[in-house]
């Protein structure tokens, strides 16, 4: 039965309030038929998202059943998280807020409000980094090793368009495609793929050398040269693939198209194929032939290498190995673990290359460090090693 005003007159007196010091409208709330809890679900919106939202975007939560959910907006990644609320939460259609009231005071007396439902708890949201490793993984199944691939032309390999990475990888739509500009993928008959190392060395190789005998500036190579003298080797897609993962593209005044060759990715991808095949290899050996190498005009040095190989400079003598980033796992604690398995101690400026990309926004090395590890002096120098024992 809806109430009258005399009722809520004599309501009020026996809360003993004073009606002079309230809004003369009152709502009266009834549960209408169809509330209940778990029928609405509530998600707390910063303003950007929410902007997104009236804008006529789409936000959209990914996550396959074994995974934790993420929300996406077109171009960052949320944590949703369930938080609980003291008080419940009521969903009221049409509900006017006391600055609405005061701003229409024809309103009426009393107004009947039906609770349409409830909720104890909403979903908060928590800015994080997109969980982009499983995208390398699942092109890593099949990676491209050719036209004459036979795998290829069986066409059992595993197939990714953009749609199915959508719906697979738990990033937005611009950080997934920023993440296949990094790892150098590129499209094939519309599927993701990535070059399988041996064949991106053999493209690159026939760059390099055509460079090489042309004499060309590495900061002037011409694509229409390379397709026309490669052309016969390999696709010319693929050419100028390997010329957009090894070099910049631009368009000089009479409009020709040439790319300036990158001097430490280059350098670092011929280190990678040296070091692949060795457990480890003496350093200074390895830097001579390293620099024998690359090609002409280039110059090899250590910090091209961070992220991929590391020195070892407590062997007799001094050694490096591979050690890739990529391969190291995503979640920040079982990183810290995998690090202290392969090196008890390490130095700042050793670790930085292999935890910078766990930084959050805002977020710096030090803060990291000071979160996952412990702090000691070691012959002067600053080291960390794990704060629990590492089995």
């Amino acid at each position: 039965a809806m109430r009258s005003r005399a009722e809520v007159d004599a309501t009020l007196q026996t809360a003993k309030l004073n009606p002079a010091d309230l809004l003369s409208a009152v709502h009266c709330l009834s549960f209408g038929p169809q509330a209940g809890a778990g029928e609405c679900y509530l998600l707390q919106l910063e303003p950007g998202l929410c902007a997104e939202l009236e804008a006529g975007r789409s936000l959209v939560i990914r996550g396959e059943k074994d995974e934790q959910a993420v929300l996406c907006s077109k171009d960052k990644t949320y944590d949703m998280k369930i938080a609980d609320t003291s008080n419940m939460l009521l969903f009221i259609p049409g509900c006017k807020t006391p600055e609405q009231l005061n701003a229409d005071q024809a309103s009426c007396n009393i107004i009947h409000s039906q609770i349409a439902g409830f909720s104890n708890n909403y979903w908060e949201l928590r800015r994080c980094r997109p969980k982009l490793k499983k995208l390398r993984k699942l092109l890593m199944e099949d990676p491209y090793e050719g036209p004459e691939s036979r795998k290829d032309q069986t066409l059992t390999f595993s197939k990714y368009t953009t749609e199915d990475l959508l719906s697979l990888i738990q990033a937005s739509e611009e950080e997934i495609l920023h993440e296949l500009q990094v790892i150098d993928a590129c499209k094939i008959e519309g599927y993701w793929r990535i070059l399988e190392f041996d064949y991106e060395m053999k493209l690159l190789n026939h760059v390099t050398q055509l460079i090489d005998s042309e004499s060309w500036s590495l900061s002037k190579v011409p694509l229409r040269t390379c397709l026309e003298e490669l052309g016969s080797l390999e696709p010319t897609e693929m050419i100028e693939h390997i010329l957009l993962s090894y070099g910049r593209k631009y368009t000089d005044d009479a409009g020709d198209i040439y790319f300036e060759m990158h001097e430490d990715k280059i350098c670092r991808a011929i280190a990678r194929m040296l070091l692949q095949n060795a457990v480890k290899f003496n350093l200074s050996e390895f830097q001579e032939v390293w620099q024998q190498s690359v090609p002409e005009g280039m110059t090899t040095r250590l910090d091209q290498l961070k992220g991929l190989a590391l020195v070892d400079k407590s062997s007799r003598p001094e050694t490096i190995f591979l050690l890739k980033v990529e391969d190291l796992p995503e979640d920040n604690q079982e990183r810290f673990n995998s690090l202290f398995r392969i090196r008890e101690k390490w130095t700042e400026v050793d670790i930085t290359p292999y935890i910078q990309d766990l930084c959050a926004e805002k977020q710096t090395v030090g803060a990291l460090l000071t979160k996952y590890a412990r702090c000691s002096t070691q012959n002067g120098v600053k080291v960390y090693n794990s704060r629990r024992p590492i089995s």
